[in-house]
Order: structure tokens, then sequence, then C-alpha cells
């Protein structure tokens, strides 16, 4: 039986050096810095690619969800302009990292990955949204 404890322990040795290669073909921007571009107005698009049901609890003002499992079937779709600014995250930073390298390789040339993801965020005491 899987056990939510553990769940939240420790990401697998194989999935963490997945996520270690993706992060040296991505930009990682810290959620500081998403902050303040998001104060300024300089980031047009927010993508948490987080499962549903973590979107639907709470997530960052103005954020779109596009779930990591469906993203590179309808990121064209929903963001046709390859050259549209984007932050993308996830929970802590993994997700999201893996995320940007495969839109990346689809031809998205302004993709950053938000380094610290929604719980860096929540730790912050930055605003979310929730549902």
């Amino acid at each position: 039986m899987i056990t939510k404890e553990k769940c939240v322990k420790k990401h697998n040795p194989g999935f963490e050096q997945l996520c270690e290669a993706a992060r040296k073909n991505v930009h990682e921007v810290s959620i500081q810095q998403v902050k303040e571009m998001m104060d300024k107005g300089t980031i047009p698009l927010v993508l948490d690619v987080r499962e549903e049901s973590e979107f639907q609890k709470d997530h960052i003002p103005g954020a779109k969800h596009l779930g990591r499992g469906v993203l590179e079937r309808d990121i064209e779709t929903i963001v046709p302009d390859k050259a549209t600014p984007m932050v993308l995250y996830c929970g802590g930073g993994y997700r999201s990292a893996l995320a940007a390298e495969s839109i990346q390789k689809m031809g998205y040339t302004n993709v950053l990955s938000m380094d610290g993801g929604y719980r860096g965020w929540n730790e912050a005491s930055y605003p979310l949204v929730k549902e």
C-alpha cells in the first residue's frame, strides 16, 4: 500500500536524475523573480503544470492550468505563438523543469521554470487563489 508519507518524503533517484538533466537545458527563475514580473506585468502567461486536483485546491493568481499529462498535446492550441513569454510552475520545480524542456523541444523560445514551485510560493506567503 502506498501511503501519503511515502509519496511526500523524497523523489525516486531516477526521477531526480531526469529532472537535474532537464534543469541544465532550461532557464529557471526564483519565486521572487516571478512575483516581481507579475507585479510589473512583464510576464503575460503563468502555467500551472500540476495535476488538476492540485490546481483546483489553490494556485497562483492569474495562472492557467495545463497539466503535465496533456501539456505537449494541448500547448499549441492554448499558446499558438511559440515566442510567448511564459513561466511554468509545479509543486516544487521538478515537473516544471521537465515541462519547460519538453515544450522548448517543440519550438517554444521564451519559457521559464519557477524553481521552488507552489511550495516555495506558499512558504513566501505570496497570494494564492483558493477555489
